[in-house]
């Protein structure tokens, strides 16, 4: 048996800035043709909803008009990112409790034949928020009663842009100890694949060599006065097949006549720097 999953990233849904609908309304229309068997939402459901509780709202009754079942986890434009950033929308109390008022909860464990899916949020990743200390409890329990299934992992923000190992500090990635400790959380067990957004960029390779796959946006891409290419700037999905026996096959998709919006003609929508994507 073979389960097939899309996942979409990066929705950046809003009720009054109403750039991107059209793309998501492109996007339910294909999918309704041949809907998955489950849909992963990789964060950034929202516009803003890390500030506008009607954004946040929105994307929560946008998510409700998928075909399929789905599980979300959220970004940082939902929920706010890492203090040490300096930023103006910090992951807070505040912000969290928003979230799982809409929402629910902030992580997911989902079983499938052969599989074990978890989603993490990776905004509260060295917070120290109780939701913190309540997600990896759960991560480790997963794990540990995986009973031999394949594991995958979905997150908001991908693992590293280069390496494991990296130390720097900056918008885009997980940011150690916290990367460390996730990795260290599966042990012997590490997951077959880790799947992402926030990038705003297609890739898929394996540093390290653990598999990464950065789900491209469904609303925009990002100048390259704001952000260098690493991967591929395009709008699109990623489909995931999981094989009962363990294997995958996961493949990049192109649903035709989704706008290439470039964050670059629209900077009122973002206009402090630190939320550039």
């Amino acid at each position: 048996m073979t389960t097939r999953i899309l996942q979409i990233s990066d929705t950046h849904l809003s009720p009054v800035h109403t750039h991107f609908q059209s793309n998501y309304e492109r996007l339910l229309e294909w999918m309704a043709e041949s809907p998955p068997d489950l849909v992963i939402v990789t964060g950034d459901l929202s516009l803003d909803g890390a500030d506008q509780d009607a954004d946040l709202r929105f994307a929560a009754e946008q998510l409700a008009r998928l075909p399929a079942p789905w599980r979300a986890i959220p970004g940082n434009h939902d929920v706010g990112d890492y203090p040490v950033l300096g930023g103006h929308q910090p992951t807070d109390a505040t912000r969290m409790a928003r979230w799982r008022d809409v929402l629910g909860a902030d992580h997911f464990m989902e079983d499938v034949p052969g599989w074990r899916l978890i989603g993490l949020n990776t905004q509260t990743l060295g917070s120290g928020l109780p939701e913190e200390a309540a997600q990896d409890a759960a991560l480790h329990g997963a794990v540990a009663g995986a009973g031999g299934r394949a594991l995958a992992l979905f997150l908001h923000k991908p693992l590293c842009q280069h390496r494991l190992d990296d130390t720097v500090v900056d918008y885009w990635p997980v940011l150690q100890p916290a990367r460390d400790a996730l990795v260290a959380a599966f042990g012997a067990t590490p997951p077959r694949f880790v799947a992402s957004g926030h990038i705003h960029q297609w890739r898929d390779h394996a540093p390290d060599g653990l598999r990464q796959i950065w789900a491209p946006p469904v609303s925009f891409i990002v100048g390259e006065d704001r952000q260098p290419s690493i991967g591929s700037k395009l709008i699109g999905v990623v489909e995931h097949l999981l094989h009962e026996d363990g294997t995958h096959d996961s493949r990049l998709l192109l649903p035709e006549r989704l706008a290439l919006n470039d964050l670059s003609r629209l900077p009122q929508l973002y206009a402090r720097p630190a939320a550039a994507a």
